[in-house]
C-alpha cells in the first residue's frame, strides 16, 4: 500500500489569506493521493435515457435515475458498483429528470421523494427530500465482485475483509451478519467504505467512501451474501424528527483502508467543521498539557497530594487526572500538587443524570429545586425517558439551556466541581451518539436539537476548562480538547460481558472498585472483533487526530486486560494516542513503574505529532502485522511489528518510532517493561 493521506488542510497559526492556499493545495493532493474530493468546481453532468453521468475526482459517476443504482468508471478506464438499486420494492417510476447547472433533478411521485444529484468539490452528492414520512433502503453497497475489504468506524475503526468467515458470522458469534447499527450512535463517524480488489489498498486499487452528514434516521445494516459481506443504508424520513432531508456523499478513493476517513477530514475542513488541538492551546494554553500526557482515574491514596508526587517521584512529567465525585473530590492540596508538577487535573461529572435527591446514589445525579422530576426527557406517552441502569431519568438538554440564563444550574455545578482548582473537566455523554427526542411539555426537542444544546453548554465549558467527553462524535470535536472512548471498536459482547458482575467486578470496595480494577479475560471472539490489529484501521485518527486527543474507553484501563497489553500499547504509540489508567494506592506502587516508563516514550512523539494529521497508514506485510504511520509531513514516523518474527530487524512485539530530527528510531517493546521496571 504506497498511497498517504493528505496533509493538515489547516494552519490556524498563519494569516486567513495563507491558510485558504493552505486548505487548496492540501485538498487538491488528497484528490491526487488518495482519489477522494479534490477542490474541483461544480461541473455539468450529461444525460441520456435514465443514465446520468457525472464528473468525479478520478474519474465519472453514473446514476440510474430509475432506480438510483450509481457506477462509476475510473480515469484508468475500471468500471465500479458504488451502489445496487433502491431496496425494499424499489422507487416506483421516476418522474422527468431536468438537467441543473452541475447535475440534475426528478422525483419517484409514489414515494414522495425529490432527488438532486451533483458533482461538488470532486463527489457525487445525493440528495433525497421527502414530503412524507417514510423510509428508504439505500444505498446498497458492497454488491462489486471485486469487492475485497469494508472499512467501518466502529471506534478507532476496522478494515474487515469481506470474505472472512469470522466477520461474516452473526453478531452471537463476533461477526457482522444480521446485525444493524445507528450511524449517529453506533458509529465513531458517519461513514463507511470499500476497497476493490487486492488486499484493501495495497497500490494501484480502487475504492469507494460513503458520507452520511443526515446521520439521524439513518442506519447501516450488514448482510453476509454468498460469504460476503454487504452494508446497505436505511434512512427514515420524519417531520417530527425532522429528518425529512437524507444526504449520501460518494468519492472514488485509491482503496486504502483510512481513505474513506481522509475523505471525510477534508470534507469537514472544507466546511469550516473541522477542529484546530493548536487553535484550542491558543484559547487556553492549560490544553497544551494533554500533548505527551497518560490518562488515569485516581482512588484511594493516589488522589492525594502523596500520591501525586509519587507519579512525579516515578519521572512521570504529563499526566490527566480525572476522579469520580462519589468518594469526595480531590482536595485542594492534591490539585495544587498535580498542578505543579505539570498535570492536568479534573473531576468527572453529568449533566444527563437526575434522580429524587432522597435515594439519589451519585451526588452528580442530585439537582436544587425541581430540576428532578421537571427536566426529564418524556417519551411519546408522557412517561420519563430511564437514566443510566434505569436509574432516575435522563435530563433534558433543552430545559437546561432554557433554565440557565436565570437560573445557572450548570455554571453553579461547575463552580462547585472546580472549587479546588482543577483545571479540567469531564462530561459524560454529552459529546456520544446518544441523543433523544423530547416530549416533555415545554423543553421539546429533536435529537438535532439535543445536539445543539449539548454543543452550547459544552462551548461555554471549554472557555476555560480542558474539556472531555465520552466517545467524542465528530460534531463535538470543535469543542473538546479530548475524549475517552473512541479509541476503542466496542463489541456488543462487551456490554453483556460489564454486567457480568462476578467476572467483571462491581462497584466496590469504593477505594477500587472491581469494575475498573479487577483483571478480566475477554472471551476469544470478543477479544479478536476489539483487539485483533490485522484487522483494526486508525480510522478516527485519520479523521481527527490533530483536532483532539482520543484514549480508550475509561473502564478499560491498560491493567484491566491483561492479555491484550502488548497490543494496546503498540496501537497507542502507532496512533500516538495515550494509555488511559485507573490508579489507586497499591496499584500505583506497583504499576506505576511500568507506567512511567511507557510515557517517558510516549510524551516526546505526542508533544511532536499530537497536533498533526495522520498522514499516511500502510502495512508493510501481507498478513498486516508489521504497520506504519506517519503524522503530518514526515514529523513522527511509527511502525510497529504486531507478529512473532521480526521484520527488517524489528522484533516481534516491538515498536520504532522516528522524529524527523532523530538520527536511529527510538525502539519500545512492551512485554520486557514489567521486569525491568522494577530492576
Amino acid at each position: 500500500m504506497t498511497s498517504d493521506v493528505s496533509k493538515s488542510p489547516r494552519d490556524t497559526g498563519r494569516s486567513r489569506t495563507t491558510a485558504t492556499r493552505v486548505l487548496a493545495a492540501s485538498l487538491a493532493l488528497t484528490a491526487t493521493t488518495f482519489g477522494v474530493a479534490g477542490c474541483d468546481s461544480a461541473a455539468a453532468g450529461t444525460l441520456e435515457g435514465s443514465r446520468l453521468e457525472l464528473p468525479v475526482a478520478g474519474g465519472t459517476a453514473v446514476v440510474d435515475t430509475a432506480s438510483l443504482a450509481v457506477n462509476a468508471r475510473t480515469a484508468s478506464g475500471r468500471e465500479l458498483v458504488l451502489s445496487g438499486p433502491a431496496g425494499d420494492g424499489g422507487l416506483g417510476k421516476p418522474g422527468p429528470v431536468t438537467q441543473t447547472g452541475d447535475g440534475a433533478s426528478w422525483s419517484y411521485p409514489a414515494k414522495g421523494l425529490k432527488v438532486t444529484a451533483s458533482s461538488e468539490r470532486g463527489r457525487l452528492r445525493i440528495k433525497l427530500r421527502a414530503d412524507r414520512d417514510g423510509s428508504v433502503t439505500w444505498p446498497v453497497t458492497g454488491t462489486d465482485r471485486a469487492a475485497s475489504a469494508l472499512q467501518l468506524p466502529r471506534g478507532e475503526g476496522l478494515d474487515v475483509p469481506v470474505r472472512d468467515a469470522f466477520w461474516n458470522a452473526g453478531a452471537e458469534k463476533g461477526g457482522l451478519a444480521g446485525s444493524t447499527v445507528d450511524m449517529g450512535e453506533g458509529l465513531a463517524l458517519p461513514l463507511w467504505g470499500y476497497s476493490m480488489g487486492g488486499t484493501g489498498g495495497s497500490g494501484g486499487g480502487a475504492g469507494v467512501s460513503y458520507l452520511t452528514p443526515t446521520d439521524i434516521g439513518t442506519s447501516l445494516r450488514f448482510a453476509s451474501t454468498g460469504g460476503r459481506l454487504r452494508a446497505t443504508a436505511a434512512h427514515a424520513f420524519d417531520a417530527g424528527e425532522g429528518t425529512r432531508d437524507y444526504e449520501v456523499s460518494f468519492a472514488l478513493t485509491d482503496g486504502n483502508p483510512v481513505a474513506p476517513a481522509a475523505d471525510y477530514r477534508s470534507y469537514l475542513a472544507q466546511r469550516g467543521q473541522l477542529g484546530s488541538l493548536r487553535q484550542k492551546i491558543r484559547q487556553n494554553p492549560a490544553n497544551g498539557k494533554l500533548l505527551g500526557a497518560f490518562h488515569a482515574y485516581v482512588w484511594g491514596d493516589a488522589r492525594i497530594a502523596s500520591g501525586v508526587g509519587r507519579l512525579k517521584q516515578l519521572g512521570v512529567d504529563r499526566m490527566w487526572l480525572g476522579y469520580d465525585a462519589g468518594p469526595g473530590p480531590m482536595n485542594a492540596a492534591a490539585v495544587r500538587a498535580a498542578k505543579k508538577a505539570g498535570y492536568l487535573v479534573g473531576p468527572y461529572d453529568t449533566f444527563a443524570n437526575g434522580q429524587d435527591p432522597k435515594k439519589a446514589d451519585s451526588p452528580t445525579s442530585v439537582w436544587p429545586g425541581r430540576v428532578y422530576p421537571d427536566f426529564c426527557i418524556r417519551k411519546a406517552d408522557g412517561t420519563p425517558e430511564g437514566g443510566f441502569g434505569d436509574r432516575g431519568c435522563y435530563l433534558s438538554s433543552r430545559a437546561f439551556e432554557q433554565a440557565e440564563p436565570h437560573k445557572h444550574y450548570l455554571a453553579d455545578r461547575t463552580r462547585t466541581m472546580v472549587a479546588n482548582g482543577a483545571d479540567s473537566y469531564f462530561l459524560d455523554v454529552d459529546a456520544t451518539g446518544e441523543v433523544f427526542r423530547d416530549y416533555g411539555k415545554g423543553h421539546e426537542m429533536t435529537k438535532a436539537e439535543d445536539r445543539q444544546a449539548r454543543l452550547a453548554r459544552m462551548r461555554r465549558l471549554s472557555e476555560n476548562l480542558v474539556l472531555g467527553s465520552e466517545s467524542a462524535q465528530p460534531w463535538a470535536n470543535q469543542v473538546l480538547a479530548y475524549d475517552h472512548g473512541s479509541g476503542t471498536p466496542a463489541a456488543d459482547g462487551l456490554w453483556k460481558l460489564e454486567k457480568d458482575r462476578k467476572t467483571w467486578g462491581g462497584y466496590y470496595p469504593e477505594k477500587a472498585p472491581g469494575a475498573f480494577f479487577k483483571p478480566v479475560r475477554l472471551p476469544a471472539a470478543l477479544a479478536k472483533a476489539m483487539y485483533d490489529p490485522k484487522y483494526r484501521a486508525p480510522l478516527y485518527e485519520t479523521a481527527l487526530h490533530g483536532s483532539l486527543v482520543n484514549a480508550e474507553r475509561w473502564e478499560l484501563s491498560y491493567e484491566k486486560l491483561p492479555a491484550q497489553k502488548t497490543t494496546r500499547a503498540l496501537l497507542a504509540m502507532l496512533y500516538n494516542t495515550p494509555l488511559n489508567y485507573v490508579l489507586d494506592g497499591p496499584t500505583l506502587e506497583k504499576n506505576g513503574p511500568e507506567l512511567a516508563k511507557l510515557q517517558k516514550y510516549f510524551s516526546p512523539l505526542h508533544r511532536a505529532a499530537g497536533t498533526e494529521q495522520l498522514t499516511s497508514f500502510r502495512w508493510l506485510t501481507g498478513d498486516r502485522g508489521v504497520q506504519r504511520t506517519v503524522f503530518g509531513d514526515g514529523a513522527l514516523t511509527v511502525t510497529a511489528n504486531f507478529g512473532s518474527r521480526a521484520h527488517d530487524g524489528l522484533p516481534g512485539g516491538c515498536v520504532d518510532a522516528k522524529l524527523r530530527t532523530d538520527k536511529e528510531p527510538r525502539r519500545l517493546c512492551p512485554a520486557q517493561l514489567k521486569a525491568t521496571a522494577t530492576g
